[in-house]
């Protein structure tokens, strides 16, 4: 039980993930990421949530302890006020998304809890179209592209590959050369001239890429829109969009936006991007930073609602706690058991 009955109870503590491999985007390498994990207990339900930060967000394990240091949910009757307690959350700090998300990641698997039921039902989502999630093959050498590619044999039906260096041709005629899955390419921002960028596309698209992941700087909403109306595929924003309020700004600039829990603040807006997207008719995104299953598995709750998924994050690491979301042939299987369905291991 519950130490204080009727009250949430919040606890938290620094956790460092350890990568299988060394991850190269456009402007970084790295091989662990800081995490914080967090847990909220309400009369003798515990709810798991965490915060990710890998270093391009400007947040740390300091930041986020910090944010969580402040946050008092004994003012709060019940982890259901969902609404009031993350528009707290905001009126504390105006970023600190990862902190509020693991707050709003606790607090969806309690109530899960409380109520007996996996957040996907009790959403009214599918978990049968929960769908194939992308695997990321971060910028490398070729022959190492060519082994990480061989790896990803059998288990997926999608890969996402990072680009956005003057080696992109080498990486995808290394995958290539192993390799007929479908692909998905993320720039990064790393893309300097729009008119090369739109080049690389059309070239992109002969070697069976399926979408493009922020190609040019995210304060280049003129130069987006003009790449986005000439290209061939469909022109995700990652880095141009965090949360809600974002989106429209970036109507007519990009096909789509890419959702991670970590930038908008978790799950509850999360959902209202998703909708606010659909009824504009932009393609929705699922991403994930480098996380345990917690964060991905939430995040995998919304897989239903969306187009594409790039939840791969626990994959990517050696040291997991938790067991959730799986892939099984490519196609991700969401938890049968309440709130994330998480089994802490």
């Amino acid at each position: 039980m519950s130490l204080h009955p009727g009250k949430m109870t919040l606890r938290f503590y620094p956790y460092e993930l350890k990568l299988a491999h060394t991850f190269t985007v456009s402007s970084y390498s790295r091989t662990t990421t800081p995490d914080v994990q967090v847990e909220i207990d309400f009369d003798g339900y515990t709810g798991y949530g965490e915060a990710s930060m890998p270093p391009y967000l400007g947040h740390s394990t300091e930041s986020v302890s910090s944010f969580l240091s402040k946050v008092d949910l004994s003012q709060f009757s019940s982890p259901f006020m969902l609404e009031d307690i993350m528009e707290y959350l905001d009126s504390l700090s105006d970023s600190d998304a990862p902190a509020k998300a693991a707050i709003d990641i606790a607090l969806h698997d309690l109530t899960g809890k409380i109520l007996g039921a996996p957040l996907y039902r009790i959403w009214g989502y599918n978990p049968d179209k929960a769908g194939p999630t992308t695997f990321t093959i971060g910028i490398d050498t070729e022959d190492i592209v060519r082994e990480k590619t061989l790896e990803t044999a059998g288990k997926y039906k999608i890969l996402k590959v990072k680009v956005g260096l003057d080696t992109d041709e080498q990486m995808i005629r290394a995958i290539r050369s192993v390799s007929d899955l479908p692909l998905a390419v993320d720039a990064n921002q790393g893309w300097k001239d729009r008119s090369k960028a739109l080049d690389e596309i059309f070239w992109l698209k002969e070697q069976g890429v399926v979408l493009v992941e922020q190609p040019l700087a995210k304060e280049r909403i003129d130069d987006t829109a003009w790449l986005t109306e000439r290209s061939p595929l469909p022109i995700i924003a990652d880095e141009a969009v965090q949360r809600l309020k974002d989106i429209p700004k970036l109507k007519g600039a990009y096909s789509g936006i890419n959702i991670k829990l970590m930038k908008c603040t978790g799950l509850l807006e999360a959902r209202k991007m998703i909708a606010y997207a659909r009824a504009e008719g932009m393609t929705v995104m699922l991403g994930c930073m480098t996380e345990t299953s917690c964060a991905c598995t939430a995040a995998a709750h919304l897989a239903p609602a969306a187009d594409f998924c790039d939840i791969d994050g626990n994959l990517l690491i050696t040291n997991d706690l938790f067991k959730g979301m799986i892939v099984r042939d490519g196609d991700m299987v969401l938890p049968q058991g309440p709130g994330l369905g998480l089994t802490k291991l």
